[in-house]
């Protein structure tokens, strides 16, 4: 996969000025995704604010591709010709308490919907590292949390609306329309623009939190599935540099009696005090810990929703691998430390349940993801993907597809059997390839 453009610049978000829903936002400056590793190829941006507003814009483009919150680390969302934000189209539609649904337009945040749904006595099962992430973008590139018994955001999803390119609205549920809902779900932004989404609801409930220091590895060698285990949510924060894990992070749904977790965690000291998972970085934007009990949506998270995440400035790669080849894929990483050590933040590891979308990562298999938090150095992390995907090849790593990876088209084709279905499915949707990009050319239609 060719990699173009990457430009060092600010992290901190543009605003977007008000406009009209079919006026296209000109300006001599682009936009520029949230780590600003990115710039959009175009500077015709559109931002509807109904359903009837999109209809008309798809059927004026020619080609367009669907914009979230800009959190992609690659081009998966970008476009030379038109881009229409779903950043208007971020209400609740409806809580219907009876089937444990909620819908929601696609443009709505984790980090406003969770307090909605708080308010009301319900709760997603799930919730990635930070909740500043779109709802439609989150599920249309399979972005996931963690924990062995949790699937992915999209595991959450029953129902979709799309806007198909020719304008059409198209409904899709996960009890009726049977393959085209398992391809449309995690969709690449291939079928249509994501206009609502109904997810699945479960009673509210309180998340504790507790950081342990320093874990060996041999410990992890011995004791992998035990330690991912051992919450609802588990994970490993390490920078390669050592023979230890630097952090392990265990969020556990809080049931009034459960007993606090010991002081040693295997060989792992309980911290003193609420830590960043970059050692080196403030805790003030990281959700509490120390094992006090919390609402879901403000433990799930590793930061808060007012501040920015992680690093802020930096890329991001991540790669997926069945949780029983684990632990010879982290050693594998682990002796690469030396040559990843001087240009990464962090890595995190975290577990994912399996799952049956045809190009979700974790699809019929439960899943290791290997995640690296990169220092803003293209040219060297660039050299160092082709090296890790190497190490991580035997056991069938598949990348996450918002993030940076150097996969041959030929190589993700022999790791995602519904490949070729999929691009039947995207035909049918988008017989013209109105969506397409070079993204989507390059490693799905171009395999």
């Amino acid at each position: 996969m060719k990699r173009k453009t990457f430009i060092k610049l600010s992290s901190t978000l543009m605003a977007t000025p008000f406009i009209s829903p079919l006026q296209g936002l000109a300006q001599n400056k682009k936009l520029k995704n949230w780590s600003g590793n990115l710039e959009f190829s175009t500077n015709k941006v559109f931002y509807p604010k109904s359903v009837e507003a999109v209809q008309k814009l798809v059927r004026k483009c020619d080609r367009f591709k669907a914009l979230g919150t800009r959190h992609c680390f690659n081009r998966i969302a970008d476009s030379k010709d038109n881009l229409i934000s779903l950043t208007e189209l971020n209400k609740v539609v409806s809580l219907d308490s009876k089937a444990n649904t909620v819908t929601v337009e696609g443009g709505i945040k984790y980090g406003v919907l969770a307090p909605y749904l708080d308010q009301k006595g319900f709760a997603l099962h799930n919730l990635a590292s930070l909740p500043h992430i779109s709802v439609a973008g989150s599920i249309t590139t399979a972005t996931h949390g963690s924990g062995v018994g949790n699937g992915n955001l999209a595991t959450a999803v029953t129902g979709l609306e799309m806007v198909t390119p020719d304008g059409s609205v198209v409904h899709l549920s996960k009890d009726k329309d049977g393959e085209d809902f398992l391809a449309a779900v995690v969709g690449l932004g291939a079928l249509g623009l994501i206009t609502k989404v109904t997810l699945h609801v479960e009673p509210t409930y309180q998340v504790k939190q507790n950081v342990f220091l320093q874990m060996p590895l041999t410990q992890l060698k011995d004791n992998f599935d035990k330690i991912v285990s051992a919450g609802y949510s588990v994970s490993l924060f390490t920078d390669w540099q050592t023979e230890n894990i630097n952090e392990v992070w265990i969020k556990r749904r809080d049931q009034g009696s459960d007993q606090d977790l010991p002081a040693e965690f295997f060989g792992a000291k309980a911290a003193t005090k609420n830590l960043h998972p970059i050692v080196e970085l403030s805790a003030v934007n990281c959700t509490e810990q120390m094992g006090v009990p919390g609402r879901w949506y403000e433990r799930l998270p590793h930061f808060k929703m007012g501040f920015t995440p992680s690093s802020g400035v930096e890329l991001q790669s991540e790669f997926f691998i069945p949780q029983q080849n684990a632990v010879n894929a982290l050693m594998a990483i682990q002796r690469l430390g030396k040559q990843t050590g001087p240009h990464l933040f962090i890595s995190e590891i975290r577990t994912i349940a399996a799952d049956n979308l045809w190009m979700s990562p974790c699809r019929n298999q439960a899943s290791v993801a290997i995640h690296f938090t990169w220092k803003q150095e293209w040219d060297a992390v660039k050299k160092l993907l082709p090296i890790i995907e190497q190490e991580l090849s035997p056991y069938n790593a598949r990348p996450h597809w918002g993030k940076l990876f150097t996969m041959s088209p030929k190589v993700l084709a022999s790791r995602y059997e519904k490949l070729e279905d999929f691009k039947k499915i995207a035909m049918k949707y988008d017989p013209k390839g109105k969506m397409r990009n070079e993204f989507l050319n390059t490693n799905i239609f171009g395999s």
